[in-house]
């Protein structure tokens, strides 16, 4: 018998929320569906956007690497450049120290 009545219960207190659901406004849940597939659109455009961004963090990613590279380069270089440099000034030292040897020599 308790079941019965247990059951009874449940379908009242059901045919109670159904009655609730009946009274909700038409133009919200309008509004809510709207709502629903601008929330959708709104992801699909988060994605997109999420996409693009990781792409151009990877085309940032591989400019760093090249400019880093190309910096490198530039360092070694510099470093190359200077090293000739002392090598001139070397060399025009030696030539001037012969120059002067020259010189003595000749007087």
């Amino acid at each position: 018998m308790n079941s019965i009545s247990e059951k009874e219960k449940k379908l009242l207190e059901a045919l109670n929320k159904l009655k609730k659901l009946e009274k909700v406004n038409p133009e919200k849940i309008l509004e809510l569906e709207n709502l629903a597939s601008q929330k959708t659109q709104l992801e699909i455009e988060k994605k997109e956007i999420e996409g693009k961004y990781n792409l151009l963090k990877q085309e940032n990613d591989i400019l760093k690497d090249k400019f880093d590279h190309l910096k490198q380069r530039e360092i070694q270089e510099r470093k190359k450049e200077d090293q000739f440099s002392d090598k001139i000034d070397e060399l025009n030292q030696e030539t001037d120290n012969l120059m002067e040897e020259i010189d003595k020599w000749q007087m």
